[in-house]
């Protein structure tokens, strides 16, 4: 079996400067790679710039097409051809009830977690056919693409999209010899969903029962499954996305109790995420 070997090659990732993302450069990084990195955060910019001092590291709201339209240039007059493109941004922005968002907050949302990956994706398709056969894109979405997420239903809506995506452009973009797939996290601990802040000490006791396999996700988790789809290991791996989740997909709603029994019985015990209203 081949090891994953990325020198020689070049990987743009965009919101690289925390969670997920920050994973993903550092992943691509130990394994050779050339990396450029998509950074809404000047003092993050200014971190990854003296942490990875070989990197391409680029100050740029994705949300933004004039932003797209001049990393697409910046990362073309940095390498001739791009071989993975890695679409990490996302955000809840706003929880809420459905009932209760304005069409701003809608249009926030649907653009921070859908639309930008179709412009970024559009804008360096040109760099990842240059690179074709070989090349390939990595969407990081969420396991709320599969389930149902009260109280965030244009976020889950927006991931579902994302999938769809996915779907669709590895059709279109396989005669080129381009792949696309999707890594979809569980509940990840990043600063942008800090568990120790969300969970209450109490339930944190019991977090081993919550996940089949004991634990909620690290940003690490993700990126090996990103790392693994953009490599020469999964050359016939399309279209499809990698659920990294420790189990709570399959399990359905099968959690065990405190003293380890398995149930599909709710145990309601002030354990929720308070949303405002």
């Amino acid at each position: 079996m081949m090891a994953i070997d990325f020198a020689g090659r070049t990987v743009l990732i965009t919101g690289g400067g925390s969670g997920i993302g920050l994973a993903c450069a550092e992943g691509f990084a130990a394994v050779g790679a050339r990396i450029a990195i998509a950074e809404v955060d000047a003092e993050r910019c200014s971190a990854l710039s003296a942490r990875f001092p070989e990197a391409l590291v680029v100050h740029c709201d994705v949300a933004r097409r004039a932003d797209v339209r001049a990393l697409a240039e910046r990362t073309g007059a940095w390498t001739e051809n791009l071989d993975v493109l890695v679409n990490n941004v996302g955000h809840f922005l706003h929880a809420k009830p459905f009932e209760a968002l304005d069409d701003d907050e809608i249009d926030a949302i649907v653009e921070i977690n859908f639309g930008q990956v179709m412009r970024v994706t559009r804008a360096v398709l040109p760099l990842l056919r240059k690179a074709a056969p070989g090349s390939s894109i990595v969407n990081i979405t969420s396991i709320e693409a599969f389930r149902g997420i009260p109280n965030c239903a244009v976020y889950g809506a927006a991931k579902a999209a994302v999938t769809g995506l996915t779907q669709s452009l590895a059709l279109e973009l396989a005669p080129a010899g381009i792949r696309i797939n999707a890594v979809a996290p569980e509940t990840t601990d990043t600063a942008q969903v800090p568990l120790d802040y969300m969970i209450p000490p109490e339930n944190r006791a019991h977090m081993d029962k919550w996940i089949p396999l004991g634990r909620f996700g690290q940003a690490r988790d993700s990126a090996g499954a990103a790392l693994y789809l953009a490599s020469p290991l999964a050359a016939w791996v399309t279209g499809t996305t990698v659920h990294v989740d420790g189990g709570a997909l399959a399990a359905a709603g099968w959690m065990r109790t405190p003293d380890g029994q398995w149930t599909v019985t709710p145990m309601i015990s002030g354990n929720g995420v308070a949303i405002a209203s």
